[in-house]
C-alpha cells in the first residue's frame, strides 16, 4: 500500500468520525425535545384525565416532528 492510499483511508476514517460526533450533537436537541413533550403531555393528563386521547395523539405528532431533526442531523452529517 502507498502513501496516497494510506491517507485516503486516514481521511475516510477522519470524515466518519465527524460524522458520528456531528450526529451526537444532533441528536442532543431532539432528545431534549422530545423529554419536555411527554413530561408536557403527563402533566396534561394529570390535570385534565379526560383529554388523555387527545393529548397521546398530540403527544406522537410532536415526538414524530421532533425525531425528524435528528433524521436531519444524521444526513446533514455524512453530507458534510
Amino acid at each position: 500500500m502507498d502513501l496516497a492510499q494510506t491517507l485516503a483511508q486516514a481521511n475516510d476514517f477522519k470524515a466518519t468520525g465527524y460524522g458520528a460526533i456531528g450526529y451526537g450533537l444532533a441528536a442532543i436537541g431532539p432528545g431534549i425535545g422530545i423529554g419536555i413533550v411527554v413530561g408536557k403531555t403527563i402533566e396534561g393528563m394529570a390535570r385534565q384525565p379526560e383529554m388523555a386521547g387527545q393529548l397521546r395523539t398530540t403527544m406522537f405528532l410532536g415526538i414524530a416532528f421532533t425525531e425528524a431533526l435528528a433524521l436531519i442531523g444524521i444526513v446533514a452529517g455524512f453530507i458534510f
